[in-house]
């Protein structure tokens, strides 16, 4: 769990429960802010909600909505994981990040209307559930707690996209991979001894389209940074030997 006291050498480590939302942020505390956005709900309340939805489910690599797509409704998260992206008009694409069950996407014109100005995919086999705009309507006016934690929800939203401007336009892209991968260790790692196994399967090239670089650069950078003692980079998985000196790193 993100915060955790217990520590190995200074490391964090993580609960080996959490499945947390990945995107660039300097406070990790804040990376999963959200996921419970219905929390408050009763157990009548989110009955409701669910009846007001339909199951929806995607494979790996299926898009769930498409940027320029009209606006028509949002997609609470519920298995898997999905990842929300942007592509500029090169073709180049951006990962603006990966969210997990408890979140929701789709925003931030919640009530339908307008173009999304961002795609959304699978990057694992994932179920939804979908609430169209004119749902959420009839939600607001019958659930009373529901437009409360709409709103929570966007704040949390506008908090996660707000970070990442912030990383983007203050941080080199050298302190940005440093902090995905402290990011990546807290969220998806393993202790091994005085190291954390980052067991989240992602690629250069994943970690090139969050931190807005190539994926030849990063495999170059990641090279550097093992020759350094800070990570190690085996053929399927990143370990991370160094956490508070790769933490430095990022600044």
């Amino acid at each position: 769990m993100l915060g955790n006291p217990n520590r190995i050498k200074g490391q964090q480590v993580p609960s080996p429960d959490r499945v947390s939302a990945v995107y660039l942020s300097e406070v990790l505390s804040d990376l999963d802010e959200g996921s419970d956005f219905l929390n408050r709900l009763s157990g009548e309340d989110m009955a409701t909600v669910r009846a007001a939805g339909s199951q929806v489910r995607f494979s790996k690599g299926e898009g769930v909505f498409f940027q320029g797509d009209r606006h028509n409704g949002i997609w609470l998260i519920e298995t898997g994981s999905v990842r929300t992206f942007y592509a500029g008009p090169s073709g180049r694409e951006i990962t603006l990040a990966l969210w997990t069950p408890g979140h929701f996407v789709g925003g931030p014109e919640i009530f339908g209307g307008g173009t999304h100005m961002w795609s959304a995919d699978a990057p694992e086999d994932v179920e939804l559930l979908y609430l169209t705009g004119q749902r959420i309507r009839q939600l607001i006016d019958t659930v009373p707690g529901f437009a409360i934690c709409i709103i929570e929800g966007l704040v949390a939203k506008g908090k996660c996209y707000s970070a990442l401007v912030q990383m983007l336009g203050t941080r080199s892209v050298t302190e940005r991979l440093a902090q995905l991968l402290i990011i990546l260790a807290d969220t998806h790692g393993r202790p091994e001894g005085n190291r954390l196994v980052i067991e989240k399967k992602i690629t250069h090239e994943h970690l090139a389209a969050i931190v807005g670089s190539t994926r030849q650069w990063v495999t170059m950078t990641l090279d550097k940074f093992q020759k350094k003692g800070l990570i190690c980079v085996g053929r399927n998985r990143i370990t991370v030997e160094n956490y508070e000196l790769l933490q430095g790193l990022a600044g």
